[in-house]
C-alpha cells in the first residue's frame, strides 16, 4: 500500500512539473512575441516616416536613403490608404488566386481589418484635417508562427512523453509477467515432488486403515494441492476453454471454503434453478472465486455473510461475490487490481491482479468492484460472455 501511494505521489509530482514547464514555456514565448511585436511597430513607424519624407521630398532630400528604407520592408504586410479608405499603395500582400480578379477590393477589405484591429500609423502631411494617410500593417509571417510555435512544441513533447510512458509501462508489465510466469511454474515444479509423496502416503494409509474417516479428507486436501499446482503450471499459457457447469464450479468453491472457515461465516447461494454452462478453464476460474471468498473472509475478520449470486442473462453470465465486511476506501478502489497493492499486514498483493488476468485474458470477461462502502461491505462482479 505504501509503495502504491509513493508511486501515486511521484506521478503527481511529475504532472505538476510538466504543468510548470508548460506555463514557463508559454510565458517566455509570450514575452518574446510581445517584444518582437513592439519591434515591428517601431520598424513600421520608421517606414511611415520614410514614406512621409518621400511625399514631401524636395531637392535637398536624400531620396536614395528613403527608398532604401521603404524597399527594405520585405516581411511586414503594409497597406497605405487615404482618408476615404482607398488603397494608394501596398507591400507584402499575398493576393490569393480566388481574389485576383478583385484584388483592389480584397486589399481594401484587408486594410480595413488592419485598421479596426488597431495596427495603423497616421501620417499628417498638410494643414487640413483631410491631409493624412493611414499606414496599416499586419504581423509578419515569422511573428504569426511564433504565436503557434509553443503549442506545437508542447504538443510534440506531450506525444513523446505519452509514447515514453506507454513504452515504460509496457516494458514494466512485460517484465512483471515474466516474473509471475517464472515464479508460478517454479512453484508448480517444487510442489510436484511433495504432492506425489503425499499421494503415495495416503494410499498406504488407506490400505492399512480402510475404515478411518480422516483419510478421505486428507485425500481431498492432497487432490486440492494437486489442482493448485496445476493452476500455477498453467499461468503464462493460454489453456483452451471448454464447456463447464458454472453451478458445479461455484458449489465446489463454497463447499471447500465452508469446511475451512469459521462457523461464524455463512455462505449463501443465489443461483438459477437451471444449470448454466460457460466455456472456461474450470480450475483457474475456481481459483478466482476462491480468492474473492478468502478476501471476503479476511475483510469480515472471520464473522459475517458471503453471498454468491449468479445471473443468467441473454448474452452473458454474471457472478457476484458480496460480503458485509469492512469495505474498501474510495481512494483505494481503483488500485485493488494493481500488482503489489494490499491493505493487509501480510500479503503480496498479487491475488486480485492474477484474478483480473485470468478473467480478462483467459476468459475474455470482466471483473471489477461493483460497489463498496466502508463498514458495510464490498461486492465484486464478474461478467462472462456466453
Amino acid at each position: 500500500m505504501q509503495w502504491t501511494d509513493r508511486i501515486r505521489q511521484v506521478k503527481i509530482v511529475l504532472v505538476i512539473a510538466a504543468v510548470l514547464i508548460a506555463v514557463a514555456s508559454l510565458a517566455v514565448s509570450h514575452f518574446l512575441v510581445r517584444d518582437l511585436s513592439d519591434e515591428e511597430r517601431t520598424k513600421m513607424e520608421i517606414w511611415a516616416q520614410a514614406l512621409n519624407a518621400l511625399n514631401n521630398a524636395d531637392e535637398n532630400t536624400d531620396v536614395s536613403l528613403v527608398l532604401n528604407v521603404i524597399q527594405g520592408n520585405n516581411t511586414i504586410p503594409v497597406i497605405v490608404m487615404d482618408p476615404g479608405g482607398r488603397v494608394t499603395d501596398y507591400r507584402n500582400i499575398d493576393i490569393k488566386a480566388g481574389n485576383a480578379a478583385d484584388s483592389a477590393a480584397y486589399v481594401s477589405e484587408l486594410g480595413r481589418r488592419m485598421y479596426n484591429s488597431g495596427r495603423y500609423i497616421r501620417i499628417d502631411f498638410g494643414t487640413e484635417k483631410k491631409d493624412y494617410q493611414l499606414v496599416c500593417y499586419d504581423e509578419s509571417t515569422m511573428l504569426k508562427r511564433l504565436y503557434s510555435y509553443p503549442y506545437v512544441q508542447l504538443g510534440i513533447v506531450l506525444i513523446f512523453v505519452v509514447v515514453a510512458i506507454f513504452a515504460l509501462l509496457s516494458s514494466k508489465r512485460a517484465e512483471q509477467n515474466k516474473v509471475w510466469v517464472g515464479l508460478s511454474k517454479e512453484t508448480a515444479h517444487q510442489l510436484g515432488t511433495p504432492i506425489s509423496s503425499l499421494m503415495a502416503w495416503v494410499e498406504i494409509l488407506r490400505e492399512n486403515y480402510p475404515d478411518d474417516e480422516l483419510i478421505p479428507e486428507m485425500n481431498k486436501d492432497v487432490c486440492r494441492l494437486e489442482r493448485i499446482a496445476e493452476r500455477f503450471s498453467k499461468i503464462g499459457s493460454l489453456p483452451e476453454p471448454v464447456d463447464a457447469s458454472l453451478n458445479e464450479v461455484l458449489d465446489r468453491v463454497i463447499d471447500y471454503m465452508d469446511k475451512r472457515t469459521s462457523s461464524r461465516v455463512d455462505f449463501v447461494r443465489c443461483f438459477p434453478d437451471h444449470e448454466v454452462t460457460v466455456k472456461m478453464n474450470a480450475s483457474l476460474f475456481e481459483w478466482v472465486i476462491e480468492n474473492l471468498c478468502k478476501n471476503a473472509v479476511d475483510a469480515m475478520e472471520g464473522r459475517g455473510r458471503i453471498v454468491l449470486t449468479m445471473l443468467d442473462e441473454h448474452d452473458r453470465v454474471i457472478v457476484e461475490v458480496a460480503d458485509n465486511g469492512k469495505g474498501i476506501r474510495r481512494k483505494d478502489m481503483k488500485n485493488v487490481f494493481t500488482p503489489g497493492f494490499t491493505t493487509k499486514k501480510r500479503g503480496w498483493g498479487l491475488g486480485l491482479s492474477l484474478a483480473k488476468r485470468i478473467v480478462e485474458e483467459y476468459h475474455s470477461g470482466r471483473i471489477y468492484v461493483k460497489n463498496s462502502e466502508v463498514g458495510k461491505g464490498t461486492t465484486f462482479r464478474i461478467e462472462l460472455q456466453k
